[in-house]
């Protein structure tokens, strides 16, 4: 068998969660092989709405086995939070859900370091959450980290160390802090994850693999945040596309099988960054309304646009993308000319391709198309679709070269139109 794989193809906050939800019950096991909890994953189904920031999004969906893996960073006391949360609405996660040993550990004095490496950035930072999750990348790469599996052995000798070398740091930027409250709020959390099974989750995930069963694979953030193919230094610092879920998970490449392309039916991005497409007018702040976008983890507003295909197209070609989800088709159903970015103006000169160097000087040249001028969150067939709508999905699918199988027109899991078109 082979590990499918869901990601965003944009700047995140595509809807990833929902579709994991959707798609669930067609797997025996959904994993999550990157990011932290700065990626919220919102889900809502008979009537409730549910936020996810380090769980995956297969959590709901009967008693299927969810993986935290080796590639995520992970927060004890806000793990603890979100899965105590789950548990009093009725859902049990003791069983079901497994964590990597291999996945790090984002420390209490780590976001302390995020926020005092965003001071001294003034005017170009980067705009993080906060949560921490640069940092812990840090240390894992200069090999100064602490993993899940540290909680098993000589845990507080481990913990002492990388806290004085922390501590050090953030005295020679004169960061003052107050540590008492989160690092208690952190050791409880540290007790809570003993009562999880801890696992060699590549071992885990071969195994199942090799018993025949299959694996969706949760990515996090979007492909333009890719900390090698996203629009550097504005991006997370994970690996978001298709190649992040065999480092993330332990699973060769020869295992992947389809790569599921997820994008909104515009463009959004949250915090600092190029953004060709966005708008700045009336119409940004209408599609953000509509969308209601705002971050599910921050509350940060979303910066708004018209889909950029240029970036798109980009996506697609590194993550190998066999099958498209458009999100969000909905909220643009008031909108009398839909326009989509087709190519960028740079230096005077147009190109069809992503460059090296993204920033203000770029300009979008748009494609206007009719726009349908109908509500289309109560279908539920693509029968149903008006004629400039599926105009729309067919420019589409011309210009990325991949078929769009899914449309959602909703928030809620039972809005999702499954297309059979070839």
């Amino acid at each position: 068998m082979k590990v499918d794989v869901l990601l965003g193809l944009q700047w995140g906050d595509e809807g990833k969660g929902k579709v994991v939800d959707v798609l669930t019950p067609n797997y025996d096991v959904v994993a999550r092989f990157q990011g932290g909890p700065n990626a919220g994953h919102t889900l809502e189904f008979e009537g409730q709405k549910y936020v996810l920031r380090s769980i995956p999004s297969g959590i709901f969906q009967g008693d299927k086995i969810n993986i935290i893996g080796n590639g995520v960073v992970l927060d004890p006391a806000l793990f603890k939070a979100e899965a105590l949360a789950l548990e009093a609405s009725g859902h049990d996660l003791k069983k079901r859900l497994h964590i990597s040993k291999k996945a790090h550990l984002i420390l209490p004095t780590h976001r302390f370091l995020d926020a005092a490496y965003e001071r001294l950035k003034g005017d170009a930072k980067v705009g993080t959450t906060g949560k921490g999750i640069g940092p812990t990348y840090t240390d894992k790469i200069s090999r100064n980290g602490l993993r899940v599996g540290d909680i098993l052995c000589d845990f507080e000798a481990k913990y002492a160390k990388a806290k004085a070398r922390h501590e050090q740091i953030l005295k020679s930027l004169d960061f003052s802090y107050d540590l008492s409250q989160v690092e208690r709020e952190w050791m409880e959390g540290i007790e809570y994850l003993k009562e999880f099974p801890l696992v060699d989750s590549e071992h885990e995930v071969n195994r199942i693999l090799s018993e025949g069963k299959t694996i969706l694979a949760e990515g996090a953030q979007g492909t333009m945040l890719d900390v090698d193919f996203g629009s550097y230094p504005f991006v997370t610092s994970s690996n978001t596309i298709c190649a992040g879920a065999c480092t993330g998970l332990g699973v060769a490449p020869k295992r992947i099988g389809e790569v599921y392309g997820i994008f909104k039916a515009y463009c959004t991005r949250v915090g600092s960054g190029p953004f060709p497409t966005e708008l700045n007018n009336e119409i940004g702040a209408k599609i953000r309304e509509l969308g209601h976008e705002f971050g599910a983890v921050t509350g940060r507003e979303r910066r708004c646009g018209w889909i950029d295909l240029v970036a798109l197209k980009y996506a697609v070609m590194i993550n190998g993308v066999t099958q498209l989800i458009m999100m969000k088709s909905d909220v643009l159903d008031s909108f009398e000319t839909i326009k989509a970015c087709v190519a960028y103006e740079v230096g005077g000169k147009e190109i069809d391709y992503f460059p090296y160097e993204v920033d203000d000087s770029i300009k979008p040249i748009y494609a206007e198309l009719p726009g349908w001028r109908c509500g289309m969150t109560k279908m539920t067939s693509e029968d149903e679709f008006p004629e400039e709508f599926n105009n729309y999905l067919s420019f589409l699918e011309d210009e990325l070269g991949v078929p769009i199988k899914i449309v959602s027109v909703g928030p809620d899991r039972e809005q999702t139109i499954t297309r059979y078109t070839d």
